[in-house]
């Protein structure tokens, strides 16, 4: 897993599949999404190199169900203690024991998603202690107040997190960013010069069209800076990139 800072108080966690965001508030960690199954004590670790204890994450916010995001979710809430944090809609297939939706997929995406499987750790992820529910609007404390807005889509209880005070979006897979991850190296400091990847809509969504209208709701919000469930972030302008990626070609 590589370790990126992007921000003073904002970490990338980059798994084989997917990534998660560690943000701080003086002594206190905020963990949005977990990673795949087996991310839990990769994460503890990174919390530790950081020279913070795994105990300091308070609560880990998920975006949404899908096992890239959630899978570490329980393991590391078990390391910690921290509170897991889902929308409604998504939350009982967080809880365990309900499978979620499959996505709807376009005839492209098939192949490609069969390889994203293939690269996942195999098992049935460790369900979280407890799940608390959240909703549109609702204002999680960290990072100055940090707003759940509900992007349904991708699944129907994904969500996006904006840091009105910090000009900072976590879109989940609502949108993500070309060319594939790894333009960051590990360790590594970015500034926001040094990246501004092309933003497109999220792929393998329960629902394409309800999706485009999520993007452009986020694009809405005015956002310096976007982070995303996959590829690199942008780190200023994030508003007019979202926008963009639904402008018809």
């Amino acid at each position: 897993m590589d370790v990126i800072e992007l921000l003073p108080r904002l970490h990338l966690l980059r798994f084989p599949v997917g990534q998660a965001y560690l943000w701080r508030d003086g002594e206190e960690l905020t963990l949005v999404d977990a990673g795949p199954i087996g991310a839990g004590p990769l994460i503890a670790e990174a919390v530790r190199a950081l020279g913070r204890a795994p105990e300091d994450v308070r609560r880990i916010v998920l975006t949404h169900f899908h096992e890239d995001h959630a899978g570490g979710a329980g393991e590391f809430a078990e390391l910690s203690g921290a509170q897991v944090l889902a929308h409604r809609l998504d939350a009982p297939f967080v809880r365990g024991g309900l499978p979620g939706p499959p996505p709807r997929l376009e005839e492209w995406e098939g192949p490609i998603r069969a390889e994203v499987l293939g690269r996942l750790p195999e098992g049935t992820p460790l369900p979280p202690p407890s799940v608390l529910d959240v909703s549109d609007g609702e204002v999680l404390d960290f990072g100055g107040g940090a707003r759940v807005v509900h992007v349904p889509g991708h699944t129907d209880g994904s969500i996006a997190l904006f840091l009105p005070a910090e000009g900072v979006l976590f879109t989940g897979d609502t949108a993500a960013s070309l060319p594939p991850e790894g333009v960051l190296s590990a360790g590594g400091t970015v500034t926001a010069d040094s990246v501004n990847p092309p933003v497109v809509p999220g792929v393998f969504n329960l629902d394409g069209p309800r999706l485009l209208d999520s993007v452009r709701h986020l694009a809405d919000l005015g956002a310096e800076v976007a982070c995303f469930g996959h590829g690199d972030p942008v780190l200023r302008g994030a508003a007019a990139a979202l926008r963009g990626a639904t402008a018809a070609p």
